[in-house]
């Protein structure tokens, strides 16, 4: 049995961002230099940073309604060769924290749809898992990268795969 305190856990930074739009720029950044050297792709270093991006413009824009005295807290670890990247806000609604529905582009266009809410889509897309969850007024996305999961010439790092190294969502 493997306990939290395992020693192939690692925190690679932990910060925050105020929740000013652009700041999610400044997260991207550091997480990019928290995690060079742990064997991502260059590919698969800019789906994280797509990732993260999209992740934390969420934070500042709909958790923490662009209050800059309210912060979007980063933290990033590694273990067992995933990178973890957890971005927390203060706008804990469960309603809003889903999934929702798939976007169509066409039903987007036809105004059946809000032309915005490609986020959470986007993001499932980029990583290899993500995990959304709100206890109380913090409301997390946890997203998970396998540094191993691709050779940079495409090989499981295809957006949209449904088979090994694909995305994944998980609620906890």
């Amino acid at each position: 049995m493997t306990s939290m305190t395992s020693p192939s856990f690692r925190q690679l930074a932990s910060f925050t961002v105020r929740s000013e739009p652009g700041n999610e720029r400044l997260a991207l950044a550091q997480v990019a230099e928290a995690v060079a050297g742990e064997g991502l792709s260059p590919r698969r270093l800019e789906r994280l940073k797509t990732a993260v991006a999209e992740a934390a413009m969420n934070a500042i824009e709909h958790g923490n309604r662009n209050q800059p005295e309210v912060p979007v807290d980063v933290e990033v670890t590694a273990a067992g060769g995933d990178i973890v990247v957890t971005i927390t806000d203060q706008g804990g609604t469960p309603d809003e924290a889903g999934p929702g529905a798939e976007p169509d582009l066409a039903a987007k266009l036809a105004g059946e749809q809000p032309p915005r809410g490609w986020g959470l889509y986007l993001i499932r897309h980029m990583v290899d898992a993500m995990d959304v969850t709100t206890e109380g007024t913090r409301h997390t996305v946890r997203l998970v990268m396998r540094a191993d999961g691709g050779d940079g010439n495409g090989a499981r790092d295809g957006a949209g795969d449904a088979g090994e190294g694909g995305p994944r969502e998980d609620h906890v």
